[in-house]
């Protein structure tokens, strides 16, 4: 690759590594809903949330940090009452008291709606927020925190430049191969990556959190407790899901820390992270080799999820993963070649488990892609992987990652409406 391509893969990182408090899709209504009491210069009345249903299939049953609740309309009525829209996705960084209290009191008055809507756009979300006489409306789509447009009492105040709605987050004129991500980390210097620590430091902290057992399904302390009495194993299969699994436990169950994010996904970010701290932490790595294997699993993982939708029904936590299965191959001195078979073993391993919405069960599929992609890196220095003749896997892995990505759009879609017709019918009942 050209080393004038190495900007372009720091600014995508830069762009697609950031920190998250919460599940990204509440955040989202949370982040509308603020903008909306911040035009209308206080506490909405009454507030009408629509979103499409794969949004509302990711937000109805996940906790909301510092709520202890779950679900977009208590994320829609705490975004409204305590947010901070200039923080984007760190909107509830700083919610007090007063505000939860006015936020649950907009709940107990069923002044908080939420309607499901279709459009074209898995990220477009609308809240109409009126006060007295004044009203206005807030749209994001295209991104978990790009304004689409703003009206004030029907009056049109901000509208975004009209960009084309891509599939994905990353899919521009930058061009990702598995090769080139690997030439690009064995070469660029130290310095201009090492901003990719913060992404272990963040979900480390959150998975020290998880561990404590108070969070989501508490996964994570059930795997440590087991250690401990000597029925499972500290090694570096039984850690990365550990250490997996409790950072998604505490970021499901409403811990209000921030996790870093990869793809607008927190627990993408927490899979690409955790089995590479987990390594570490059982072998001395220098920095080197630390910062370039964490850049190395989230520019595979941005590249992994460039091929799918933003939302679909192919669980992005797994198939993050593979950049974990990428770097560890890497740190067990595998080549390129090595690299392309432990990817297309994860695909020809975890590429059915689909997504059916954020939630404490999530910390199960986290644990599952760590677990993946531990085994499929070992197999892969071994000269072993899940073959070209075996299934939807090529013998490159770039075709494989592609293949993937058009059955997530493509066959997967019959697969998501069933999803959230059922998620639908469990509300109602």
């Amino acid at each position: 690759m050209m080393v004038n391509q190495w900007q372009q893969y720091i600014d995508l990182v830069q762009k697609e590594v950031v920190p998250a408090l919460g599940c990204t899709e509440p955040v989202t209504v949370a982040l509308a809903s603020a903008k909306a009491s911040e035009l209308l210069g206080g506490v909405p009345d009454h507030l009408t949330i629509k979103v499409t249903p794969n949004l509302y299939k990711n937000g109805m049953g996940v906790f909301v940090p510092g709520t202890g609740k779950a679900g977009l309309p208590i994320a829609a009525a705490v975004g409204a009452t305590a947010g901070d829209a200039d923080k984007g996705l760190e909107v509830l960084a700083t919610i007090s008291d007063q505000g939860l209290i006015r936020a649950n009191q907009l709940l107990d008055e069923k002044r908080v709606s939420v309607t499901m809507v279709s459009n074209d756009d898995v990220l477009y979300t609308v809240v109409d927020a009126s006060l007295a006489d004044k009203h206005v409306e807030v749209c994001i789509a295209k991104a978990h925190t790009r304004f689409e447009y703003m009206v004030v009492n029907g009056d049109l105040v901000y509208q975004a430049e009209n960009v084309q709605c891509t599939s994905s987050t990353s899919e521009q004129s930058l061009s990702l191969t598995i090769a080139d991500i690997l030439a690009f980390i064995t070469s660029v210097p130290l310095a201009d990556i090492s901003f990719i620590k913060r992404a272990a430091e963040l979900n480390k902290a959150l998975a020290d959190t998880g561990l404590s057992g108070n969070f989501g399904l508490g996964l994570g302390a059930s795997l440590q407790s087991q250690m401990d009495l000597g029925l499972l194993s500290d090694d570096l299969l039984g850690r990365a899901m550990r250490l997996g699994a409790a950072a998604s436990d505490a970021r499901m169950g409403g811990a209000h820390q921030a996790a870093m994010s990869n793809s607008g996904s927190g627990n993408q970010g927490i899979s690409a992270t955790m089995p590479i701290v987990a390594f570490a932490e059982l072998r001395d790595l220098n920095d080197d080799q630390y910062v370039r294997a964490l850049m190395l699993s989230h520019l595979v993982a941005i590249y992994v999820k460039s091929k799918q939708n933003k939302l679909s029904a192919l669980c992005a936590a797994t198939t993050a993963a593979m950049g974990s299965t990428a770097a560890l191959t890497w740190l067990l001195k595998g080549d390129l070649a090595a690299i392309h078979r432990a990817i297309n073993s994860m695909i020809g391993d975890v590429s059915g488990v689909f997504c059916d919405g954020a939630k404490a069960g999530c910390a199960m599929k986290v644990s599952t892609g760590a677990s993946s992609a531990v085994k499929s890196a070992i197999l892969a220095v071994a000269g072993r992987c899940v073959s070209s003749q075996q299934g939807i896997v090529f013998e490159s892995a770039d075709d494989s990652i592609t293949q993937l990505g058009l059955m997530s759009k493509t066959a997967m879609l019959s697969t998501d409406e069933a999803i959230i017709a059922t998620m639908q019918h469990k509300q109602v009942g």
